[in-house]
């Protein structure tokens, strides 16, 4: 398509503007042309329409090129001008090309024209288009002017060597210095002589390590005054890759500072109290934690300082919604009072008495929380065994009124089972099976007389080495023979377990009360499971269940896929009187003399359960069939790793702490993180080194689960050994569905540990 062309002719003879136009025409173009020969016509001409370029005559009876030129330098019209003529000279028209005309030619020698066209064209074009830019430049900058102007933070860029380049006017203020001393000054020079070599150290290795600069210090401006600031800069490379300076910012915290010194001096007159006082912004982070409250929780200030209270003072995941009551009235009424279940640093439960108090700067917005705590852990302790100590004397009272009746209800029941043989002694199989059912039982019922007295007394009993497998067989006969058939019992019992000391009678009671309670969790039917193996408890365990103490033990387990227990609840379900049951259906002395048995023993029990999904009920009984030597001898022998690095992701620190000396003791490398978010940040700085990821379930904001598909979307290949307290039943099936490679249960011992950790890093051929 061939180009169009707008040409204004200035030219008095036609047969010199046909000559124009047959060179245009040759060169291809479509052209729109008006010939004008007066400064009027010309006028006219341009108000008419646009034109790409103006070819004139340089001198005509009423008007000149040099006129038209004018006209159009008055109009601010930079169009192409070409002067053609026959008779102008070089002087005549060099001083044209001067006075702003773009080329000249020769009337006779038209052959340069299209050439001469084009070029202005394009030259032109090159024009609008610089200007284009320069003006989209311009506007930038002006933006970026008034944005820098009109910023509350001091804006600055340097060049290599340090040299401010720029600067807005906070910069200004805050060094005391004026607009032209700033530029070309050393802006470090500015920084207190107390801090400038570290300060100076960091910023030179944003250089180095090509990194962003994040530093809080105090600036001395030229009139002395102390500034303290917060400064941010980044590094500038050339497309090349060669550093030419930094850019950054410098927002003035002065204020900030001297508030915080000020709450700092005032609350240094609080560390000489023995309760625990703490301040924390609206966020629960700390801002000032006094020693009452290092003595009390076991955190050091500068260990507390800027983390989130909720993440280490509480274990519960309710307490959130407690929190959450608490704020709302802290909101309304400006302080709130009452007890609070929390947790010291070495993972010991306490409860104290708290008291919040809502803080407000000079504008009445709230801006901190204070809090005071006392510990009356000991005192709830008390109270709480003063409560159970009388109810127990009542339930003793009770109990030793009715066993000389009830004993002698039983007395000749037995007697008449033992007589009856001996009066008939033709009774056929069936009678005599059937009376010594009835013997069984009337000894049983005395032995429970017996029992219930003993325990509300403190009697000891009558202990002896018990083979518990025996009794196990016992209760699991029991469950097969009465239970629904809709339940479906299961058993895992070691056959070399070992014994222990022990009242039979009394463990036969827990075990059974166990059992029945499993089965009221199951109205519906579902699986009991019953199991018994020899466990080494060592100081890892130790560490993770406040009850345990080092040494051998055998674990009672006793689990079942019922409807569990709310977490509301959990920790009532061994209080004297507490059930759940219905009225007539339960009397709530099952559980409370089971722990009572239990502990008598020296043993104690852990309690898994989750709502919907079944509870695990597992009892640990010292035994004395093996010292100590055996185990010392297996230790040496736990399996060592060869400087692996373990990401281990727990938001309990004890366990965390726990876990990771108990893998380095053992040759591993180990890193550490509290929850999802800085787990997965951990995993993607060292996702090349990691080999083993030991990820705990159940964790506040991103759970674990959550956490395991985010780090295997980042790396299908990575090897997760997940960990828990509450998962029960669903483990195996969640095992599955998260690709998960090894379970570990909650506490573990070291071996325990360390054999997961193998079995993953060096999986058995097949």
């Amino acid at each position: 398509m061939s180009p169009h062309l707008r040409v204004l002719i200035v030219e008095d003879s036609e047969d010199d503007m046909l000559l124009i136009l047959r060179e245009l025409r040759r060169a291809g173009y479509i052209i729109t042309y008006v010939r004008v020969d007066t400064p009027e016509t010309m006028v006219a001409a341009l108000d008419q329409q646009p034109w790409d370029i103006v070819i004139a005559d340089y001198s005509l009876p009423a008007f000149s090129a040099p006129e038209a030129l004018k006209l159009l330098q008055r109009r601010k019209l930079e169009l192409p001008f070409i002067i053609v003529s026959g008779t102008i000279g070089e002087d005549i028209a060099v001083a044209a090309m001067k006075a702003g005309a773009h080329d000249y030619l020769i009337k006779g020698n038209l052959t340069r024209l299209v050439p001469a066209v084009e070029r202005e064209l394009r030259e032109t074009e090159e024009r609008q288009k610089r200007r284009i830019a320069e003006h989209a430049l311009q506007a930038s900058e002006d933006r970026f002017r008034i944005l820098c102007t009109s910023a509350p933070l001091a804006i600055f860029q340097t060049d290599a060597q340090g040299l401010l380049t720029y600067n807005n006017p906070l910069w200004d203020n805050l060094s005391g210095l004026g607009e032209k001393e700033s530029l070309g000054y050393g802006w470090t020079q500015a920084i207190h002589p107390e801090e400038r070599v570290k300060v100076l150290q960091d910023w030179q290795r944003t250089v180095s390590e090509q990194c962003a600069w994040v530093h809080e210090f105090r600036l001395l401006n030229c009139q002395d005054e102390v500034r303290w600031v917060r400064a941010l800069a980044s590094p500038m490379y050339s497309t090349e890759g060669h550093f030419f300076g930094h850019v950054g910012t410098v927002e003035d915290i002065t204020q900030q500072k001297q508030a915080a010194q000020k709450i700092y001096e005032q609350a240094a007159l609080l560390d000489i109290s023995t309760d625990a006082i703490s301040v924390s912004n609206l966020e629960t982070q700390i801002v000032f934690w006094n020693k009452g409250a290092e003595r009390l929780y076991g955190w050091k200030a500068v260990e507390v300082l800027g983390r989130n209270a909720v993440k280490f003072l509480y274990q519960s995941q309710d307490i959130l919604s407690e929190l959450t009551k608490i704020q709302a009235l802290l909101s309304r009424d400006g302080q709130w009072q009452g007890e609070l279940s929390q947790v010291t640093k070495d993972g010991k439960n306490i409860i104290v008495q708290s008291r919040w108090t809502l803080v407000y700067d000079d504008t009445g917005q709230p801006k901190s929380i204070l809090t005071v705590s006392t510990d009356i852990t000991e005192k709830k302790q008390l109270e709480a065994q003063f409560l159970r100590a009388q109810r127990l004397e009542s339930l003793g009272t009770l109990a030793s009124g009715i066993a000389h009746d009830f004993n002698n209800i039983l007395t000749p029941i037995l007697a008449a089972a033992q007589l009856l043989p001996l009066k008939f002694p033709e009774l056929d199989d069936n009678t005599e099976q059937l009376l010594t059912i009835l013997e069984g039982s009337a000894k049983r019922g005395a032995d429970l007389v017996k029992q219930i007295l003993s325990f509300t007394q403190g009697i000891e009993g009558n202990r002896t080495n018990v083979q518990v497998r025996h009794l196990l067989s016992d209760v699991v006969q029991v469950a097969r023979r009465t239970f629904p058939k809709s339940i479906e019992t299961q058993t895992n019992i070691v056959p070399d377990l070992w014994m222990v000391y022990a009242d039979a009678t009394q463990l036969h009671q827990v075990l059974m009360n166990l059992i029945v309670n499993a089965r009221d969790a199951m109205p519906d039917g579902g699986a009991l499971s019953i199991s018994a193996e020899n466990l080494w408890i060592d100081e890892n365990y130790t560490r993770m269940h406040v009850d345990a103490k080092a040494g051998p033990y055998i674990v009672i387990t006793i689990a079942d896929s019922g409807t569990g227990i709310p977490s509301g609840i959990m920790d009532r379900i061994f209080d004297p009187f507490f059930t759940t049951k219905e009225l007539g259906k339960g009397t709530g002395l099952g559980l409370s003399t089971a722990i009572g048995i239990i502990k008598s023993h020296g043993g104690f029990v852990s309690v898994y359960s989750e709502v919907g999904k079944g509870s695990r009920f597992q009892v640990y009984l010292p035994s004395r069939e093996v010292d100590e030597t055996q185990v010392v001898a297996d230790d040496t022998a736990l399996p060592k790793g060869h400087g692996e690095l373990i990401l281990v992701i727990d938001d309990e620190v004890s366990i965390s702490e726990i876990t990771k000396t108990t893998l380095e003791n053992h040759n591993y490398r180990v890193l550490t993180a509290s929850d999802g978010i800085s787990a997965l940040a951990v995993y993607a700085q060292h996702r090349d080194e990691i080999s083993v990821v030991i990820i705990d379930l159940i964790m506040p904001g991103m759970d674990g689960a959550t956490t395991i598909l985010t780090l295997q979307r980042m790396n299908p290949q990575v090897q997760i050994i997940a960990m828990s307290g509450l998962i029960i039943n669903g483990a195996t099936a969640q095992n599955k569905s998260l690709c998960i490679r090894e379970f570990l249960p909650k506490p573990f011992t070291a071996q325990a540990l360390l054999s997961t950790v193998q079995s993953v890093l060096h999986p058995p051929s097949h």
